[in-house]
């Protein structure tokens, strides 16, 4: 299966609340590098609010319009790790997203151009029950990435989580230094 966009031009981008000085996003790329190890990995924003997925989502939606056409987007913001909660991939304007069905796709699925939802399958069964993001989403990520089959599950009548929030949110979402 052949990618749809370049994507040993385009990026995979890493947005979460881990912060830098651990070493939790150094384990996401290198789960990353061991199935697509040609593509290159940057820190779109990894110093989120903890656990706080909806101002995360309104700041999302404001950074991926600066994305390279046939970008990804790994995204874990997600204080329900462990729950039964889908992962999704949510694709538009040539994007795609890949994170947890807890809000913080949501806004970004409003404002993309032709946005299409698909649910990840189940997290492989060795897969850490509290990082979600290394064992189950930077995966997905570089498989659907590079072209790798997925097989992905349409969401039917469930819409994702924070799908009814409103388009602007009058809050401080993000204090940059």
């Amino acid at each position: 299966m052949k990618p749809e966009h370049d994507a040993g031009a385009a990026p995979i981008f890493l947005f979460t609340d881990f912060g830098l000085p651990a070493p939790y996003v150094g384990q996401m790329k290198a789960a990353i590098h061991r199935t697509a190890p040609a593509v290159q990995v940057v820190d779109l924003c990894q110093d989120l609010t903890p656990f706080q997925p909806r101002p995360a989502a309104y700041l999302l939606a404001a950074l991926v319009p600066y994305l390279p056409v046939g970008a990804s987007v790994v995204a874990v913001v997600d204080p329900g790790v462990g729950t039964e909660r889908r992962g999704l991939v949510l694709k538009g304007s040539g994007i795609r997203l890949i994170g947890p069905d807890n809000g913080l796709l949501a806004i970004t699925g409003h404002r993309l151009v032709d946005a299409t939802w698909a649910a990840l399958p189940d997290p492989e069964s060795d897969a850490c029950a509290t990082f979600h993001g290394r064992d189950w989403f930077a995966p997905a990520a570089a498989q659907l990435h590079t072209g790798q089959p997925q097989m992905l599950h349409d969401l039917g009548d469930i819409a994702p989580v924070g799908a009814p929030w409103p388009e602007d949110w009058a809050a401080v979402i993000y204090v940059d230094r």
